[in-house]
């Protein structure tokens, strides 16, 4: 009579390449987060930079104050914003996190330029 089932040596082959799998998958399953995260300072700092031309259009300056400018936050967030600076002619904004203890920061201005000052997802 023969014994039906799976050997050891089976067993552990399917172990490995599990792991193998994962060892694949997991780094790059955390970069697609990190960058999912992202989209938040993003979606933000635009409706930041909408809000200072709404603004500007009615004041002829731009404000230094999230507030003033009607801009609030709903829910819980991953980034802290504020505004660098406001005069004018020009402003800038600044989106800050932490991930995986990595800083995360980003700015947009009146042109629309939004930069990753510092990557947490490199």
């Amino acid at each position: 009579k023969k014994n039906k089932g799976f050997t050891l040596i089976e067993l552990m082959l399917v172990v490995a390449i599990i792991g193998i799998l994962a060892a694949i998958a997991i780094p790059n399953f955390l970069k697609y987060q990190c960058k999912a995260k992202q989209s938040e300072a993003k979606a933000q700092l635009g409706a930041i930079r909408t809000n200072q031309e709404a603004y500007y259009g009615e004041y002829d300056t731009y404000s230094n104050e999230l507030d003033k400018i009607g801009f609030t936050l709903k829910g819980s967030t991953r980034y802290f914003y504020s505004m660098v600076s406001a005069d004018e002619s020009a402003f800038e904004a600044k989106a800050e996190a932490s991930f995986n203890s990595a800083p995360d920061v980003w700015t947009i201005n009146q042109n629309s330029e939004l930069i990753n000052v510092s990557s947490a997802c490199t």
